[in-house]
């Protein structure tokens, strides 16, 4: 594999600068990845040459900004071999995507007695839509739990898939675990029993080529800025038949066909989901972020990444009291751990004065935590960027720290 690490390390300006004097080692990309130039240039070349509202706009400008925006949008769909380009939307990231499926889909489907599904592994995100419906509709959430490796149990998901489920949410990657769940076999499971199915990507998107044609989700929905793009810009990947059945949840402006004080007519696909003025110079750096990885390679990030993470497993478990939370057979480049009793935001502050970035606590994901014991754990992330002598500092910088607090 041809991986030129120093040109892609070159294509990112923050990675050069230093933090407390000592070079920066970026290990905090499951929360959010650093941006190329050319994402960054994407921005201001927006905003210097041809900013403009999109839509309906018969200026130059405007149109150049539109076409800007929809080829984004076309972008998305190709990168996760959706079928048609109006089958994304544009969302503010994972979490608006989940309460839009919830609000949209969901909520005049669900009754009493009805059951929504999700697993232990799960985000935040991916937790409390389900459970505020649940609270509001008198629906019952089921919970799919984790073995000791952080992998589900697969027995336990088929026993409660039920006639009373009507909905499925998953994550393909466990952000804190980095266990890479099975998303096809587990969505022809659930399909079988007549479940429709969301899959959380956001971890997913960012190590691996996701193909939602193959994996035959209903719905499928990650940030830009776990790969490399910009915050605030999201997308959902809907099937084009159920988004025609569904209603918008924020309705205004760019959503409509006709309004009059009587009735208000819709437009069809996914601009009836995305009121007001979008975020349009997030959905142009979207795009470009999505057009650096594809130039990579996927698949050559994924082999660089499992290389990153093989090479410092084996480092870390040679470390004495070293718990590692989260030890699947498939795992994307994730380590998530803790070191005896010492606590997880004193060796996060200790690594940060030596120009370590790591992300401490629960992670969003406080009932993992409960189910493994611990209040929280320090978790190393990689991107496409990082390197073994990143990992060698990074495990200079936990032994100094841990010889200081134990």
């Amino acid at each position: 594999m041809n991986y030129d690490i120093k040109k892609y390390r070159s294509d990112f300006p923050i990675l050069s600068r230093e933090v407390y004097g000592k070079p920066l080692v970026y290990f905090d990309n499951g929360a959010t990845t650093q941006k190329p130039k050319s994402v960054i240039d994407s921005i201001s070349d927006y905003y210097s040459r041809y900013n403009s509202n999109i839509h309906r706009g018969v200026h130059h400008l405007s149109q150049k900004a539109s076409f800007a925006y929809e080829n984004a949008r076309a972008t998305v769909q190709k990168h996760i071999n959706a079928n048609s380009a109006n089958e994304i939307i544009f969302t503010r990231g994972t979490t608006e995507s989940i309460n839009l499926v919830a609000y949209s889909f969901l909520r005049n489907r669900l009754t009493p007695g009805d059951e929504i599904l999700i697993t232990e592994m799960e985000h935040h995100s991916n937790i409390l839509p389900w459970q505020s419906l649940c609270e509001e509709k008198g629906a019952v959430l089921r919970i799919v739990p984790v073995n000791d490796n952080g992998e589900l149990e697969i027995a336990s998901l088929q026993k409660l898939l039920s006639p009373k489920t009507k909905f499925f949410a998953f994550t393909h990657v466990s952000n804190t675990l980095g266990t890479i769940n099975q998303a096809k076999e587990i969505i022809e499971l659930a399909h079988a029993a007549n479940i429709t199915v969301l899959v959380d990507g956001a971890q997913a998107i960012p190590h691996m080529q996701v193909d939602v044609q193959d994996l035959n989700c209903d719905f499928y929905c990650f940030s830009a800025h776990k790969i490399y793009g910009p915050t605030g810009i999201g997308a959902l990947y809907v099937k084009e038949d159920i988004l025609n059945d569904m209603i918008p949840y924020q309705t205004g402006g760019g959503t409509i066909k006709t309004v009059s004080f009587e009735k208000t007519v819709y437009v069809d696909g996914p601009l009836k989901f995305e009121a007001g003025t979008p975020n349009i110079e997030g959905a142009i750096g979207f795009a470009k972020a999505l057009d650096y990885v594809n130039e990579i390679g996927m698949e050559n990030i994924a082999m660089h990444e499992h290389k990153l993470l093989v090479y410092a497993t084996e480092k870390m478990k040679a470390i004495p009291a070293m718990r590692i939370i989260g030890t699947a057979k498939e795992k994307a480049g994730v380590i998530s751990f803790v070191v005896g009793k010492i606590h997880p935001f004193d060796l996060g502050t200790i690594l940060d004065q030596q120009g370590i970035a790591v992300r401490t606590g629960h992670h969003c994901t406080q009932p993992l935590m409960e189910r493994f014991g611990v209040p929280g754990t320090v978790r190393v992330s990689f991107g496409l960027y990082n390197t073994k002598e990143e990992v060698d500092l990074f495990i200079m910088a936990l032994e100094k720290a841990l010889k200081m607090l134990s």
